[in-house]
């Protein structure tokens, strides 16, 4: 099961953006800014800040998740994602004996296929410990491990990274694991700043449009009625 908790984030991250839309536009001091910018008006530049798109606006809201239950095959996905701060779960210094592991549910789904996979894991935990034994550095031991490996990492993005992660990651064509962690990191911050993450999501929900031409999943107006919805 993944586990995703919103641990820390720019206290007001709705005003700072709108201050710093406000700053752009306007011949005011920063402590005027502060002074002027109603909670009406915070929501409104927000809104129109995501809107027409001034993104570095929305660079001076972060927020810090902390992740757990999820496989190194998603963070291996994840760090890709470069306008980020990553800490992770070391294999080198942390021992993985009787280490958790992640199931894809196509084959959680077929009987034989998850004989097949938990009993490969069974034998990968007793070589590690075997090399252990032996004498074989953590670090070294490592590498027999399976990218099934739970691990746990610190994730800390910027409220623009935030918007491009949810529109690559929130695509019914993302792998299922870390759709599924984005949708979870997108209900977090909604709940701390619902006006900035209005309309965010999958390309085809925060943009009008799929992007994916002949690669679409099809799913494009239901998407749509999902954000409505929400």
């Amino acid at each position: 099961m993944i586990k995703v908790k919103l641990l820390d984030y720019t206290p007001e991250p709705e005003r700072v953006v709108a201050m710093a839309a406000r700053l752009c536009y306007s011949a005011a001091g920063a402590e005027e800014l502060v002074e002027r910018l109603s909670e009406e008006k915070v929501r409104e530049m927000v809104r129109k800040m995501v809107k027409i798109g001034h993104g570095s606006t929305l660079e001076h809201a972060s927020f810090t998740f902390g992740i757990e239950g999820v496989s190194r095959v998603l963070t291996h996905q994840l760090v890709r994602h470069r306008i980020a701060s990553y800490d992770q779960q070391s294999q080198r210094y942390v021992a993985a004996h009787g280490f958790q592991y992640i199931t894809p549910p196509t084959i959680a789904e077929r009987p034989e296929a998850k004989a097949k996979y938990e009993a490969l894991m069974e034998t990968i935990r007793g070589v590690y410990d075997e090399l252990t034994e032996m004498g074989v550095p953590k670090e070294d031991a490592r590498y027999v491990l399976a990218n099934a490996t739970e691990t746990k990492i610190l994730v800390t993005m910027n409220a623009r990274s935030l918007m491009h992660f949810f529109n690559l990651r929130c695509c019914n064509r993302a792998q299922w694991e870390i759709r599924e962690m984005a949708y979870k990191m997108l209900a977090e911050v909604k709940k701390v700043a619902s006006t900035l993450f209005f309309n965010a999501g999958a390309s085809c929900v925060n943009t009008g449009h799929c992007p994916e031409g002949e690669m679409t999943c099809g799913k494009f107006a239901e998407m749509i009625k999902l954000r409505e919805k929400d």
